[in-house]
Parts: structure tokens; sequence; C-alpha cells
């Protein structure tokens, strides 16, 4: 039997509660055996997450992502894709969801390479729950800042892009280093013209210091000249 539980919702473009960072953290399962599969549902759940089973890596890849915090447990050998090749496919667009392996025919060079791409646990069967447990505890408040370091990160971006040309320009020079009169006649405008420019920046950007605006433009990756 392959049937999965429950797949996350694409995310609307509405936020909900469970769309946040705080909402039940979700706990994604890969495993060709029904019976681990069944197993580990029953003790994710028991621990207050929510899980989400699957039999193949191909069926785990049709299932959109979750909003908020998880982890995914995954079986090394499964049929047709690999966990290794899952590991793999995965590795750009869920980058904050932490891999914890397990497998019953681990061998060194395979847990080194899972471990190289990223997996934070390479567990060999069998394993005491409470091993598993504290693994995915582990890997869910990984996940859980990654997220949340995602969401603040889009939450600049989405300010950023509500500057005006200009605006992004006097950012650009003050975050520099350079005086309002020098950007005023790097830009052919008057100090207090910048100095308005300024304030509006900072509105916008929910800057509370010069120094915090110089971390924000730092954040979003922008040239400093």
């Amino acid at each position: 039997m392959t049937a999965s539980v429950d797949c996350p919702k694409r995310p609307s473009t509405m936020a909900t509660k469970s769309d946040l960072p705080d909402a039940t953290p979700t706990v994604f399962v890969v495993d060709d055996d029904e019976f681990v599969r069944e197993a580990l549902e029953t003790l994710i759940q028991a621990a207050g997450w929510r899980a989400c089973t699957f039999a193949s890596a191909d069926l785990f890849l049709a299932c959109p992502p979750a909003a908020g915090p998880s982890c995914l447990v995954l079986d090394v050998n499964l049929p047709g894709l690999s966990g290794l090749d899952l590991q793999t496919a995965i590795a750009g667009e869920r980058g904050d969801m932490p891999i914890i392996f397990v497998t019953g025919f681990g061998d060194v060079p395979m847990s080194v390479r899972a471990m190289k791409a990223g997996a934070v646990e390479f567990l060999t069967k069998p394993f005491g729950e409470q091993v598993l447990l504290n693994a995915i505890g582990a890997a869910l408040e990984r996940s859980r800042v990654a997220v949340g370091n995602q969401a603040a990160l889009q939450a600049l971006r989405d300010c950023y892009a509500h500057l005006s040309p200009r605006e992004r320009q006097v950012m650009a020079g003050v975050v520099s280093g350079r005086m309002n009169k020098q950007v005023g006649g790097d830009l052919g405008i008057s100090e207090i013209t910048v100095k308005k420019h300024r304030g509006r920046v900072m509105e916008k950007m929910h800057a509370r210091s010069l120094a915090e605006l110089v971390n924000m433009s730092a954040s979003l990756g922008l040239s400093v000249r």
C-alpha cells in the first residue's frame, strides 16, 4: 500500500496561522516498508508533530513543501529514486528541511556522502525511539530557525521593493558611509532633498538606525560602493 498522509496544502496568497513558522511542525517520512511507515507515523504524532508518510521518493516529490518547520526521515534504499538521489534532487528548493537518514544497510562511504550533502543524522536500523525523537527534535528546531530567517529576509525584500528608484540610490549612498551632502553631489540633488529621501528610506525599511540599515543592505546582498 502506497498511501500518503495529508500532503500540506499549497500556500495561499494570504498567510494563516498554519503558514507561520510557529505552526505545528511536519515530519515527512519516506520508507518503502509499510510497517515502518505506520510505526513512525504513530511515534511522530504521539510526540505532537504532524506526520506525512510516503512509500517512494516520487510520491514525496509530488507533495508540496510544508509552509512551516519540517524535516525528512528518509530511508536510503528505496524503489526507483534512492534516498541519496532524493537528497540531491531537493537540495536547492527545500534547503530549510533537514534530512535524517535511516537505513538497515548503511556503510561508512554512504554515511559520509549523506552528511557531506547536508544530512543532520544517519541512523542505522534498529535504533531506539528516543534516539530518533531526539534527532527529529533537533532537526525541527534547525528548520524553525531557517524558516524564520527566510521569512524575515522576504519581509526585508518586500520593504526594499517599495522604495522608489531615487530612494534606492540614496540608500546605497548612505550605507556606503557617504555624508548627505556627498550623496546629494553624486545624485545632483540638494542636501535637504537627500535628508527627505533618507527619512523615507528609514521609514519604509523600518530601520531604527543607520547601523541597522547597513545590516539590512548586507542581508539583501546589495553592493556597497
